[in-house]
């Protein structure tokens, strides 16, 4: 007899961007009418930059002839594009990783996902709340929890992110193995110091613990004292993982294509308490269940770097904080409390209200989508998500209807 794994049975049952489509659905549906915002779902509306498009052609052209087709690439990436990455994303800011500690992958939430699989099922994690769900979705089908109960799995540390902390998780009593970090932070906005992530470092280094670090928002950064890397910080390359990601500064939510650094010196341990360097088990999951992302995707992916590319995806992010500042602008002169927004693309509002009921008050009497805060967690409650992914225009005549709607 077949048997499921039992623990996909604790999820809960929708997937909080799936439960929203389908809110929304049913509203269209019968208000066929109604033109519906969208300021929810975390997903670009602007198109791929020139350099890219072009970058993306010139490979396909290749690909169909016989002397420039390419077949199976390398799992990790081609050289062009990893060595691109670690020149002007991590060299270029002081931090020394290299184009071979670089995982070119289709997408930042499935590498956060599958890398837990090199861990065991009875690491502790910890997670901030509210969080990006696949953080603790993908450890939950992993069997690292207990049920659901009262808003929160058990046998997870819960990493509270709320006002009375400027939305940074502090650090925890109980001592984790596994600690998931997010700066700028999804879905808050948050942003947090070197001097903060410092603190984290020094943490897992004395308690031998390892942090998963998502900097997928790392281009809306604004303010240059920041880091843009947990690699800027001395000693994470011994106990720190990085995602990032071509979705939100170049477009390529659709392209696919994003990448994990494992530096070589960054370890775990084994049953005897044995130094064990994830580089090579990486690398060894990788080749064995990846086939790597197609030559075209990763030559445009390369093209971001180029003179034009650096310039046109640079202006698409000041598009998006654009955004981000008239939606910030309004909501404060709404009266409203919140944080991010100002290197962030996440406008994080504390709305006084049930954050479904909020949700439903903007969907149906503003036409605007939103992201109810209860979805990312149990201190999301009370709050919600709006997002600067669309037109300028669209954003404007959003904050319109909001204004008006709650007037």
């Amino acid at each position: 007899m077949i048997k499921i794994n039992e623990n996909y049975l604790k999820l809960e049952a929708s997937y909080l961007f799936s439960n929203i489509a389908k809110k929304v659905a049913a509203f269209q549906e019968t208000n066929p009418e109604k033109d519906i915002i969208r300021l929810g779902i975390g997903d670009v509306t602007r198109a791929l930059p020139d350099a890219c498009t072009h970058a993306f052609h010139t490979a396909i052209d290749e690909m169909s002839s016989d002397a420039g087709f390419r077949g199976y690439g390398p799992e990790q990436g081609y050289d062009f594009l990893r060595q691109a990455i670690a020149k002007n994303d991590f060299q270029a800011r002081g931090a020394d990783i290299s184009a071979d500690e670089i995982f070119v992958s289709d997408g930042a939430k499935c590498d956060s996902g599958n890398i837990q699989e090199l861990f065991t099922t009875d690491a502790k994690i910890a997670i901030p709340d509210p969080v990006y769900p696949v953080y603790l979705d993908t450890n939950v089908m992993a069997g690292r929890t207990g049920n659901f109960e009262d808003g929160r799995y058990e046998g997870i540390i819960y990493l509270d992110a709320t006002k009375e902390n400027n939305y940074i998780p502090t650090l925890p009593d109980e001592t984790p193995d596994l600690i998931y970090l997010c700066f700028p932070n999804n879905p808050t906005g948050a942003t947090i110091s070197k001097e903060g992530l410092k603190t984290w470092v020094d943490y897992a280094r004395e308690h031998k613990a390892l942090i998963l670090f998502d900097a997928a928002y790392e281009a809306f950064i604004r303010d240059e004292s920041l880091p843009k890397s947990i690699y800027e910080v001395e000693g994470a390359k011994e106990v720190a993982i990085e995602f990032r990601s071509f979705s939100k500064n170049a477009g390529f939510t659709g392209t696919r294509c994003a990448y994990t650094v494992v530096p070589r010196e960054c370890a775990a341990f084994d049953a005897q308490g044995g130094k064990q360097l994830l580089h090579p088990l990486w690398n060894r999951r990788h080749c064995t269940k990846f086939n790597g992302v197609s030559y075209p995707v990763q030559r445009a992916a390369e093209a971001v770097y180029s003179e034009a590319g650096k310039a046109q995806t640079k202006n698409l992010v000041a598009g998006y904080l654009k955004n981000a500042d008239h939606i910030a602008s309004e909501m404060k002169n709404l009266g409203f409390s919140f944080e991010g927004g100002d290197n962030s693309p996440y406008i994080w509002i504390e709305a006084n209200r049930d954050s479904w009921e909020f949700f439903d008050t903007l969907l149906t009497d503003a036409g605007v989508v939103c992201t109810p805060g209860a979805g990312f967690g149990k201190c999301g409650e009370g709050y919600i998500r709006l997002s600067a992914f669309n037109s300028y225009e669209n954003v404007v005549e959003a904050m319109k209807r909001i204004k008006k709607a709650l007037a």
